[in-house]
């Protein structure tokens, strides 16, 4: 990864918006899935705030919208399959059916595999001898299946594959990401630089030195060292890692490029990235993070998607008001009992709801404080999990109907 982008804190370039006047800017959804120069959507942010079923709602509308969409989940729930009445879900895409094609879209969905991707790019870089070699190796088995950072870096991967089969064949016009639900949001950026600094690290790199260099001045401090690793992790754990990297020294230059072309496609205008939240303090905060590493990193920023936000109760009771009237029927001695508990329940639960919501706005109407021109569409929270088309056919409606919505994004 370059320095360059890292050093330049440059204007954050931002999607389809409305009325630049306004304070608390909307994001335009239904503007962004139409707007043919952008080929690629990044849903990303904190685990657990519904990046995949909204990446699964927007890739939906996309493709009812007329475009030819596929989206890529990293989701070990398989709620994706399920909502979109696929069987599984695996490393091609498949075809949803029972989607509307009058407009002309189209919608495939797949599910990352993150050892077969890593092999793929293994074959595609080595010889079929080599490869061989590389896949049996029980380092590189390790490696692929469980190393932090290797399921991040194959998204990345994927996507590119994706993007460059996309840009080949014209099967699709818009891929739609939804990012591994790391511990943190500022892993996913991290992970392709992580990954291929560790595969061409010092100790890598040591354990060729016998082979690469003057035997007189390695063979003694090299067997110092593989001594001392032997002692920790054991001599067939060292001979299989150094088995591996004598396999891999040909392919360590080629991860280093890969993860630079990933970083790249990730700044290009083509690219648009939604930071999903849920309107917790952790998960804003988590975003504010997202936002501001992805202006350092000069990348295409759409705005924030708040998920799942609590809708106020209908009627004009205020919560001062209905805590109020529970204390009126606490005074009140006369009348059935049941009926006042009752009653002062429910306006409990009223005023509580209504807490609640102000919690969440306020939240929310900070977050707009502080990144104005942050454009943002909140999801109020459904009833009901969303298991079928026709629920992910909703959240896209609510997406989609925003700007009519304005005032729920403003500060409070």
């Amino acid at each position: 990864m370059s320095a360059a982008p890292r050093a330049r804190r440059a204007r954050a370039r931002v999607g389809p918006l409305v009325a630049t006047h306004d304070p608390a800017r909307v994001l335009d959804v239904d503007a962004l899935l139409d707007d043919r120069s952008r080929s690629i959507i990044v849903c990303c942010g904190s685990g657990g705030v519904g990046k995949t079923t909204t990446s699964a709602a927007l890739a939906l509308r996309a493709a009812e919208r007329g475009r030819k969409v596929v989206v890529l989940t990293i989701d070990p729930a398989r709620r994706l399959a399920q909502s979109m009445g696929i069987e599984a879900l695996d490393n091609t895409p498949r075809p949803v059916s029972d989607i509307d094609t009058a407009a002309g879209g189209s919608l495939d969905a797949m599910m990352l595999d993150m050892k077969r991707t890593f092999d793929e790019v293994v074959q595609s870089q080595a010889s079929p001898e080599k490869a061989a070699q590389i896949l049996a190796n029980p380092f590189y088995v390790a490696v692929s299946s469980s190393f932090a950072g290797t399921q991040e870096y194959m998204a990345m991967e994927k996507l590119g594959q994706l993007d460059a089969e996309a840009r080949r064949t014209g099967a699709h016009d818009l891929i739609v990401v939804d990012t591994p639900p790391s511990r943190s949001a500022l892993d996913f950026l991290d992970a392709p630089e992580r990954l291929s600094s560790f595969l061409d690290g010092k100790f890598m790199r040591l354990l060729l030195a016998p082979a690469r260099g003057p035997a007189r001045l390695m063979t003694a401090g090299f067997g110092m060292v593989t001594n001392a690793v032997t002692k920790i992790i054991g001599a067939q754990v060292l001979q299989d890692m150094k088995a591996f990297v004598a396999a891999f020294d040909t392919l360590f230059g080629g991860f280093r490029a890969r993860a630079q072309r990933t970083f790249e496609l990730l700044q290009d205008r083509r690219t648009a990235f939604l930071v999903v939240a849920a309107p917790e303090p952790d998960a804003l905060r988590e975003a504010a993070y997202f936002v501001e590493r992805l202006r350092s990193e000069d990348m295409p920023l759409a705005g924030l998607v708040v998920n799942r936000a609590s809708s106020a109760p209908a009627g004009g009771l205020t919560a001062h008001a209905a805590l109020a009237a529970v204390e009126r029927l606490r005074a009140g001695a006369d009348g059935d009992a049941e009926e006042h508990d009752l009653a002062a329940g429910l306006l409990r639960l009223h005023a509580d709801r209504l807490t609640l919501v102000e919690r969440e706005r306020g939240l929310t109407g900070r977050f707009a404080t502080s990144h104005p021109d942050v454009p943002t569409a909140v999801l109020p929270a459904l009833s009901t999990d969303v298991h079928d088309l026709d629920g992910l056919r909703r959240i896209g409606d609510l997406l989609g109907a925003q700007p009519a919505a304005r005032r729920d994004t403003r500060p409070r």
